[in-house]
């Protein structure tokens, strides 16, 4: 009785930063995974001004991010591809900030493309052939929109920052959101109903089609067969802002026009409106002078008349 009200018998009570170093501590003392070699499909490459090369590594059932030291990066014969299928080698050691087990590499050989990679351009060949990417097919966007419509996650911070700059550019035009998934199995039948329902119901004059960025298999919805002949058949121009200004999917080259980010999307789907300000008062000078001009000559032309 005593031993319960005193607890006595309660286990330890970890803080998240002892238990992360607990679990770093086990996996660097297996010598099995302090030198190993792992294959997979490269993704998600970034090297950023630091000099060091982040990207994961995948296969159809897990993936595993991978980081390389800057050092050992200038020793390499080659970076690393999207869509390459390699074998990294390197011990297996946690990044404690993040919570996450990490490959920290110190060699890295290519085996060829990954099967993701090949699809991608099979599909992207046979479309092409199929003219889907033509410049000839893709129409202008209309330089003075009334409607705009929007289809993009309603939750995401794409949506916010589209909304952002439409309205610091060009608050005049209406803009419609039409919701869908953006990320998942569904999401291509979501994407497609939500280009459908704008055509149908609410014919704007120009749709934005974005989400933000993400690996490259989160944005794997924007390479479906299904959502790229739906742009090539909509009636509104389309306009693409998928992922990061490195991120390129098929619907980006069916697009008639292809935009880096969701917010470079809105910005070339409207004028800006100090811009047309100044040309407004541009305009209204060029206007006063024409008229200065104008009237000076008919007072010339009268007075060479009574004279």
């Amino acid at each position: 009785m005593l031993e319960d009200l005193f607890n006595f018998n309660r286990p330890p009570v970890w803080t998240v930063a002892d238990l992360t170093r607990y679990l770093r501590d086990l996996l660097e003392s297996d010598a099995n995974l302090a030198d190993i070699w792992v294959q997979g499909e490269v993704s998600n490459v970034s090297r950023p001004r630091s000099g060091h090369l982040y990207f994961t590594l995948k296969d159809a059932r897990a993936q595993l991010r991978v980081v390389m030291w800057k050092p050992r990066v200038m020793r390499l014969r080659f970076l690393p591809q999207n869509g390459q299928q390699v074998e990294v080698h390197g011990a297996i050691s946690v990044y404690e900030a993040g919570g996450q087990y990490q490959l920290y590499a110190d060699t890295i050989r290519p085996l060829g493309e990954g099967e993701f990679y090949r699809e991608f351009l099979r599909l992207k060949a046979r479309l092409e052939a199929e003219g889907l990417f033509d410049e000839g097919r893709k129409r202008p966007v209309p330089p003075f929109p009334r409607r705009i419509g929007i289809v993009t996650s309603p939750t995401g911070a794409a949506l916010r920052d589209m909304l952002n700059t439409i309205r610091r550019r060009y608050p005049l035009a209406e803009v419609v959101l039409a919701p869908a998934l953006v990320q998942g199995e569904q999401a291509p039948e979501a994407i497609i109903r939500a280009l459908e329902a704008l055509n149908t119901y609410v014919r704007p004059d120009v749709i934005l089609l974005a989400r933000g960025g993400g690996l490259a298999e989160d944005l794997w919805a924007f390479n479906d067969e299904r959502v790229v002949r739906a742009v090539v058949a909509s009636a509104a121009p389309v306009i693409t802002g998928v992922g990061h200004q490195t991120d390129f999917t098929l619907v980006d080259f069916a697009a008639d026009l292809r935009a880096p980010t969701p917010t470079a999307a809105a910005e070339k789907a409207t004028p800006n409106r100090d811009d047309l300000r100044h040309d407004l008062r541009r305009l209204g000078q060029r206007l006063a002078r024409a008229l200065e001009s104008r009237l000076r000559a008919e007072r010339l032309r009268l007075r060479a008349v009574v004279a």
